[in-house]
């Protein structure tokens, strides 16, 4: 992924972040660095952990200034072990040191999701369900956080609002009932499909007579989701959620339910130890 397809509105995320962390002017840099010292860099792995995020660490000196170079040893995606070099960087030191914070901060967050949404994915190998994310992101984060589940060997749940039908407990407790809300999202000329969150059977069996093509199962116990499969017959697509973590992921995916949506993938994920270490 290249600047060039980096939507802009991430691209105004990386530069704002600049703007929060330098502000008038890195001071410490700007009294210690002549302007035209020259330096590399290397960015190195203090853990073992799954890459990302590497476009948007490199797009941060970009920003600062196109003359930096960039080299990567490694692509997202890639199981990185402690002591790998993961890129190298060459350009001016002060432009090198500026940059620093914020683009460790980006790497190291991604790869952390990556990381995370990984083990989740390994839990419920040979299972058909697959592990996707949500929309509990970061504010100004969720393109490169969604990017990251995807690096793990996660799938994208909706981005956003705007492109998915989700009707929740209180879109229904606005609405009044399940089979009203479906007719009124089918009622509207779309191509997205309508997914219905239900807390119990009675429920699941409303949201699949009124026509929903996804049903979530939300923190229903793991009896209850078998059962839910059995009555749905492969009409609807299942999907469960809430209370879903790495101890039980994979009962719950042997329940036969075909999507796993697992929020603390974005919102619990720790960063990974990766440092920047001047070479000269």
């Amino acid at each position: 992924m290249t600047s060039s397809i980096i939507p802009s509105g991430v691209l105004e995320s990386i530069r704002r972040a600049l703007e929060e962390d330098i502000g008038p002017g890195d001071i410490t840099t700007s009294l210690l660095i002549p302007d035209e010292d020259i330096s590399r860099a290397q960015f190195i792995a203090k853990d073992t952990f799954i890459l990302a995020g590497i476009p948007f660490a490199r797009e941060v000196f970009r920003i600062l200034s196109p003359a930096v170079e960039w080299m990567s040893f490694f692509d997202d995606g890639d199981k990185i072990r402690k002591g790998d070099v993961i890129a190298e960087i060459s350009g001016t030191t002060s432009v090198i040191l500026t940059g620093e914070r914020v683009s460790l901060n980006i790497l190291q967050r991604l790869s952390g999701i990556a990381t995370l949404t990984n083990r989740y994915v390994e839990r419920i190998q040979g299972l058909k369900a697959r592990i996707a994310d949500t929309r509990k992101t970061v504010p100004g984060m969720r393109f490169m956080e969604k990017y990251a589940v995807r690096k793990g060997g996660g799938y994208n749940h909706r981005f956003g609002l705007f492109d998915g039908i989700l009707i929740k407990n209180n879109h229904l407790a606005a609405v009044g009932s399940i089979s009203e809300a479906v007719k009124r999202a089918k009622q509207a000329h779309h191509l997205a499909r309508i997914e219905v969150e239900v807390e119990n059977l009675h429920d699941l069996i409303q949201a699949v007579e009124s026509g929903a093509d996804i049903v979530m199962l939300d923190n229903m116990s793991v009896s209850d989701m078998s059962k839910a499969v059995q009555i749905a017959q492969g009409k609807v697509l299942l999907e469960a959620s809430g209370g879903i973590n790495l101890d039980n992921v994979r009962e719950i995916a042997s329940t036969g339910v075909d999507i796993i949506s697992v929020g603390a993938l974005t919102h619990s994920a720790s960063a990974v130890d990766i440092s920047m270490q001047l070479v000269k």
